[in-house]
């Protein structure tokens, strides 16, 4: 018995294939010849005979339909004289490529003057689109019925909704099917029933596609019926307010991106400033360092690669720089504010005029990776991918900066120094180590936010400069060397900043907040969180 099963597969194989040879090609040909006759009217008829023409054609169950409707939408449907049959053309030059439009049989190149273009109107392009929607519904693909529902949404007509009732009884995908019922809520606002527009309406309230808040705008002001219009205007107040929601949230991250790049500008400097004592005018100049690192590494790394890299050695750029400057001038001026302002900004023109000639005045710019790139959805709310990274890298670095101050012998010293210098001494603190060693890390801090901002600007020799004035606003703000007081107020600033622009415009805007600054220091001039044992030591 076993040996008899191989010859009953290659008799069933045998009947297969003459089924598809004998069987199955007269049907085909059948089909063929009937989407033949049917695209031969194609070419005398006027637009309202292609509209018919194409209504039939919708129902022809031919695998080549898609093809030829979107050929026709794209006007690269021709009809080809000798030999007699219709083609769709591929090509903009004077010889174009051809195929044949019912088989996809490859028919070479041949000259557009010898070609008959087939014509449509965007009435018929609306209708194709909308047809092609309702066959791309059968698909297995979900990103394709998507698609195709989505289509149907821009040209919305009740004649098509039979193919979206169908599939939206049978759709297993929770977000198409959802998709399904607003398209078909969105063909039942022209129906004749005024009951049926209403509920339609109210179906749709709240959703702030453009596709349904035209036609509900126009249901709202042209309806004949006082109901539906209600619905109508109902519908469009819950959409506006969810757009509202939808705005205040946009303007929320927006100064949450800005307020982590004031805050990866200013920790450093709340740093250096409230251990020190010293008004580092250099600080932008040191975050411009730490941006040519990064357009530097990406000249010899691939771009995808290079902002891992590029944070280490930008911090180690910075950091060396910050404490040579530190041990060279600095050190030699403790207890004069004023002369260490003076010096560290003539030590910005000299950075500023070493990059100039070594890299040339013109910006550079650094291309930003993949994993960067594009938008990102949060619910409604799409936001764009770098923002998002620098505001998750703002908390690592902020995170970083305060277990080091809180859980290292560094960190201890440098509270010690920073609380009352003259009793950490007596403990045995080396001071001037300690100095060096956190002008360093703020330093090194101001190279790693110029690894941020290269992903938000060009990188030139005036980067620092535009973020240096920020950055003092955000330490006094928040409290001289407190953390979390820098945290509060560059979210603070960035917020604020962000509000008051869409109304007042972004250099008032910042006007405003100088102006608030200078009101809030009179009533606390140590900020908002004051560090507690600095005037101790006066």
């Amino acid at each position: 018995m076993p040996s008899r099963t191989p010859v009953r597969a290659g008799f069933l194989a045998l009947a297969l294939v003459l089924l598809a040879l004998f069987g199955a090609s007269p049907a085909r040909a059948a089909d063929d010849d009937q989407l033949r006759v049917t695209l031969a009217q194609l070419r005398d008829a006027d637009f309202d005979g292609k509209t018919e023409l194409i209504e039939k054609l919708v129902t022809l169950s031919h695998p080549r339909i898609a093809a030829i409707l979107q050929a026709l939408s794209d006007s690269r449907l021709y009809y080809q004289e000798d030999p007699e049959r219709i083609v769709i053309g591929s090509g903009d030059g004077a010889e174009i490529a051809i195929e044949d439009a019912v088989s996809g049989e490859a028919l070479g190149q041949t000259s557009k003057r010898s070609l008959d273009r087939i014509t449509a109107n965007n009435r018929l392009r609306s209708l194709i689109e909308n047809r092609l929607a309702g066959l791309g519904l059968a698909s297995a693909d979900p990103q394709q019925r998507k698609a195709a529902v989505e289509a149907f949404m821009r040209h919305p007509d009740p004649a098509g909704a039979a193919p979206l009732q169908a599939r939206l009884e049978v759709e297993t995908d929770r977000g198409i099917k959802e998709l399904l019922a607003l398209a078909l809520a969105l063909a039942d606002l022209a129906s004749d029933d005024a009951t049926v527009r209403a509920k339609a309406a109210t179906t749709l309230g709240g959703q702030m596609q453009t596709e349904i808040r035209g036609p509900l705008t126009r249901m709202a002001a042209e309806d004949s019926d006082p109901a539906a219009r209600e619905a109508a205007r109902i519908a469009l107040t819950r959409t506006e307010f969810r757009l509202q929601m939808l705005g205040w949230a946009e303007t929320l991250f927006f100064g949450l991106s800005l307020g982590s790049v004031l805050i990866l500008a200013a920790i450093g400097l709340a740093v250096t400033f409230g251990v020190m004592g010293v008004i580092n005018m250099a600080h932008g100049e040191l975050m411009m360092l730490g941006a040519y690192t990064t357009w530097l590494v990406q000249q010899w790394l691939p771009v995808n690669w290079s902002l891992p890299v590029a944070v280490p050695l930008a911090f180690l750029v910075a950091a060396l720089v910050g404490i040579a400057i530190e041990r060279g001038i600095i050190r030699f001026l403790y207890g004069r504010p004023l002369e260490t302002l003076l010096a560290t900004f003539g030590v910005s023109l000299i950075l500023q005029q070493a990059v100039r000639s070594i890299f040339s005045p013109l910006n550079r710019s650094v291309a930003t990776p993949d994993w960067m790139s594009g938008t990102i959805l949060l619910g409604p709310l799409e936001v764009t991918l770098n923002r998002l990274v620098i505001v998750g890298f703002c908390i690592a670095v902020f995170a970083l900066l305060w277990l080091a101050l809180q859980r290292t012998r560094l960190g201890l010293e440098v509270r010690a120094v920073a609380q009352n210098r003259a009793m950490a001494r007596a403990m045995g603190v080396r001071s001037a180590r300690v100095d060096a060693l956190t002008f360093g890390l703020g330093s090194g801090i101001a190279g790693v936010a110029g690894v941020a901002l290269s992903q938000l600007t060009n990188v030139g020799p005036n980067l620092g400069q535009s973020y240096i004035v920020d950055s003092f606003m955000v330490v006094v703000f928040g409290g001289v060397g407190n953390l979390w007081g820098t945290l509060v107020a560059g979210l603070s600033l960035g917020v604020a900043n962000k509000v008051l622009e869409p109304w007042s415009g972004a250099v008032l805007a910042k006007i405003l907040v100088l102006i608030f600054l200078i009101l809030f220091i009179q009533k606390r001039p140590r900020g908002l969180f004051p560090q507690r044992g600095r005037a101790a030591e006066v």
